[in-house]
């Protein structure tokens, strides 16, 4: 690509920032502005464009190729991002004497849409609008450089991130301000009477007051409102109460709304409604919330946008291949694709029980998973209790009757008749405990490449079998629900196919089975679509390409057609 001839007019600039989130809501007098201010900067690929620490003082548009975001820490180089077409960067312009919190570097020619602080300060002043864009364009990038998910996966970058608005946080805190009023009444009546218990009341009054304060700022700051560049997603966590991980693809969206209501239009916040294939994703009260479905929307037509160049790429190269070109584009190499892989953490008490309790198995590729240890302890406490019972009288009696003979006394007439009842007791129950713990592992799911399976199987009884392909997944969920489930970390994982729902329940870590069960969709939906499209390629390919070969003698038949339908007399060459 030649990036010095192919730079943007403003005619190109205003359309291109048409597409982009920052500029929703601006009219085009006020779109015409902005175009005026961007200054067209060409970037070779493998250059700095800003480093970690300098001054900011110009803000970024990619307008064409590609660039790295790294953020040093500690010496060491961390890859946040890679941006493309459309994307921004430098935002720390939004305020003067900022400075850069990143590097950025080309990995290809680029072009980029350039604007002065001195620039943005005036486009600020005249379009209140696009100033509170930008301002929660900040918001969200200080708050996706505080967070690290260990279940983003390779090649994934967030690009959003919200939390619920301020104004939840104070309306949750009404209550805990307003008790407050509690232990100054009886601060007052201690003083006053002279009373120690009342002063004691009131500090601890207090003391349950700040407690209940901090949890509510804590779970007011535990929901997140994520849009990566594959996936729309809501962390909700109650603190020992409940955990939820929601998520849907971008290309399973089916449109995007907001709602709102009085005080939320007044204070600029409202619901973001994602809906999918299955359902909805609501993103609670966010500020600006216009502006974040707007975000939404721009990605899911980029991915579009994205599903197709590279259909069209790949069926060039098709078309190259069939007409014994270059099996390559523009001298591009071939990229090799990622191989995700399924990254599993055993927990102390999961290595503990591991010889015994197998919660979690892979073999040749097939992942197994059990109920949780717990659930086992909890349908097996009652059996394994009256075991140890009946066992520890056997012992007693066993000894009693022991020590009576080396004491040469007569034993009870009744002692040997305990001992076999206790004995034949403790069989039966331990007949009772083997059941339930056959009942636990029989009870399994599983992940396979192609399929997931869901085995529910009664010891000497019925066995249900339920099987749903990867590739028919619309979308998954995780709950864990009560201090036990979060403080032992298991739960369910629900799996939406078609209408129906499969639910891998009482599994342990279930945000890591989720992550296996959407990496290995992911997997078999892109192996089957390449699959589908390589060969849907390859028909046109060869349909075109046996034109393309066969066009000569077409136009050589045409042109002896001509010729034998001339008058004698009057035949001339056709070239």
């Amino acid at each position: 690509m030649d990036i010095h001839n192919s730079s943007p007019g403003n005619d190109q600039k205003i359309l291109f920032i048409k597409k982009c989130h920052l500029f929703r809501g601006l009219t085009d007098d006020q779109r015409n502005m902005v175009a005026a201010k961007m200054e067209v900067m060409p970037y070779p690929a493998g250059k700095m464009v800003v480093k970690q620490g300098s001054q900011a003082n110009l803000f970024f548009m990619i307008y064409s190729g590609r660039v790295q975001v790294t953020f040093d820490i500690k010496q060491s180089d961390e890859n946040l991002l890679s941006l493309v077409a459309g994307d921004f960067f430098g935002e720390e312009a939004f305020k003067a004497n900022n400075s850069r919190v990143a590097s950025v570097s080309t990995t290809e020619d680029s072009i980029f849409l350039l604007v002065t602080n001195q620039n943005l300060e005036l486009l600020f002043s005249l379009i209140p609008d696009l100033k509170a864009n930008f301002k929660s364009a900040l918001d969200s990038r200080k708050l996706i450089r505080q967070k690290k998910f260990d279940w983003i996966q390779p090649g994934e970058g967030i690009y959003f991130m919200a939390r619920k608005h301020p104004v939840l946080l104070w309306e949750s805190l009404a209550v805990p301000i307003v008790g407050l009023l509690v232990p100054v009444i009886l601060f007052w009546y201690s003083l006053s009477n002279r009373s120690v218990i009342s002063l004691i009341l009131a500090a601890i009054f207090i003391l349950f007051d700040v407690l209940w304060s901090i949890w509510k700022w804590v779970d007011w700051g535990n929901d997140y409102y994520i849009v990566t560049n594959k996936r729309v997603i809501w962390l909700e966590k109650v603190i020992g109460i409940y955990d939820s991980r929601q998520e849907a693809p971008l290309n399973s969206i089916i449109s995007v709304g907001v709602e709102t209501n009085q005080v939320g239009r007044i204070y600029r916040y409202g619901n973001v409604i994602v809906r999918t294939f299955v359902g909805r994703i609501i993103f609670h009260h966010v500020p600006l919330p216009y502006q974040a479905a707007s975000l939404v929307e721009e990605h899911w037509v980029r991915a579009r946008e994205i599903t197709r160049r590279e259909d069209a790429a790949a069926m060039n190269q098709a078309m190259r291949e069939s007409l014994g070109l270059s099996s390559r584009v523009s001298g591009q190499p071939a990229q090799q694709k990622q191989v995700v892989q399924s990254e599993y953490k055993p927990g102390l008490l999961q290595v503990i029980f591991s010889n015994i309790f197998k919660i979690r198995l892979e073999d040749n590729g097939i992942i197994t998973y059990r109920k949780h240890w717990f659930v086992l302890i909890k349908n097996t406490w009652l059996p394994g209790s009256l075991l140890i019972l009946s066992i520890g009288a056997t012992v007693y009696e066993s000894f009693r009757l022991l020590l009576g003979k080396m004491a040469h006394l007569p034993p009870p007439s009744s002692t040997g008749d305990w001992i076999v009842a206790l004995l034949v007791g403790a069989v039966f129950i331990f007949g009772w405990w083997f059941y339930q713990y056959l009942n636990w592992h029989n009870d399994i799911f599983q992940v396979t490449n192609e399929q997931i399976i869901d085995i529910d199987k009664t010891p000497l009884g019925s066995e249900e079998r339920r099987v749903a392909p990867l590739e028919n997944i619309l979308s998954t969920e995780y709950k864990r629900i009560g201090l036990a489930q979060v403080l032992l970390n298991y739960g369910n994982v629900y799996i939406t196919v078609g209408g129906a729902q499969l639910v891998f329940s009482d599994v342990s870590d279930p945000p890591a089975v989720q992550q296996d069960i959407d990496q290995r969709r992911i997997a078999i939906i892109s192996q089957k679509k390449e699959a589908e499209t390589r060969a849907e390629r390859e028909r046109l390919a060869d349909w075109f390409a046996a034109y393309h070969r066969d066009s000569d003698s077409f136009r050589t038949d045409e042109a002896q057609t001509q010729t034998e339908d001339l008058p004698d007399g009057d035949e001339f060459e056709v070239k």
